[in-house]
Formats: C-alpha cells, sequence, structure tokens
C-alpha cells in the first residue's frame, strides 16, 4: 500500500481581481519556428500540402488568445482590443509575435503568449509533411504594460 502524502494540500483558486483597477493593457511575446530548407522554400511559396501556414497561423494565433482562459485553468476571461499575430519568414525559418491589448482588471501575457504557441505549432502542423525536424523554440514574453506593476520590457 502506498504511504499517503501527509502535506496539506494548498488551495487552487484563482485571484481575485475585483479590487484592482481597469487599465489599459498590453502583451507582446514572440517565438520561431526553425525549418528545413524545402519546407521553408514551400511555406514562403504558399506551396505545403496543407496550404498557407502563415496566413493559418496567424487566424489560429488570434484564436488562441481569445481562448486562453479556457486553455489555462487559471487564467481569466478577459474581453480582448485588440489581438495581432505576425508570422515572418525568416533565414531558419519563422518568427511569430503576438501583440494583444484590452482595459481590463489583470493583464494579457497568457492570451500573449497562447497566440504565439498556437501559431507556433499551427507552422509545424502545416510544415510535418515536409520537415519532421522543425522545432518550436523561444517562446517568451517580449514586453507588458498596464496596471500597477507597469512595463516591462526583456
Amino acid at each position: 500500500m502506498r504511504k499517503r502524502d501527509q502535506r496539506a494540500a494548498a488551495p487552487v483558486t484563482m485571484v481575485d481581481v475585483g479590487a484592482k483597477r481597469v487599465t489599459r493593457r498590453q502583451a507582446v511575446a514572440r517565438g520561431r519556428v526553425v525549418l528545413g530548407d524545402r519546407a521553408r522554400r514551400l511555406l514562403a511559396a504558399g506551396e505545403l500540402p496543407k496550404g498557407d501556414a502563415i496566413q493559418a497561423a496567424r487566424v489560429t494565433g488570434i484564436m488562441a488568445a481569445k481562448s486562453a482562459s479556457s486553455l489555462i485553468p487559471l487564467c481569466h476571461n478577459i474581453a480582448l482590443d485588440g489581438i495581432e499575430v505576425e508570422v515572418t519568414p525568416t533565414a531558419e525559418g519563422v518568427e511569430i509575435e503576438a501583440r494583444v491589448r484590452a482595459r481590463a482588471r489583470t493583464g494579457v501575457e497568457m492570451e500573449a503568449l497562447a497566440a504565439t504557441a498556437a501559431a507556433a505549432l499551427t507552422v509545424y502542423d502545416m510544415c510535418k509533411a515536409v520537415d519532421r525536424a522543425a522545432v518550436i523554440s523561444d517562446i517568451r514574453l517580449i514586453e507588458k504594460s498596464g496596471g500597477r506593476s507597469g512595463r516591462y520590457r526583456r
């Protein structure tokens, strides 16, 4: 029989932001997908077997930002004012940048990170038939503004 963990379980709660001021919030996240030569060429030409990965990734990123609270259990549901997702071909693959804005009581970092991650997964999915060695990397918060903690810039 397994010995039961004697530590008291910490309660899992969503942070109460009701007393916080509504402020203008913005977050920017970036990530990249490293691709082989063939996948880069096909992606740039819009000729991947599944179609235009850049446009698909942009739409997926927007959808993910809007769904962050459904994907991340303790993330607040926030009415977003704006979402921009850019997918830019580079010498190594693609760079993804998501910018999310809202007037809210809590930040939009998770929305920007979710958009970036989902866009990267979409690029991977659409390229995997021609490049199984693709690598998703460097998903990170670049900057955020608004709220009590003010501005952060990496």
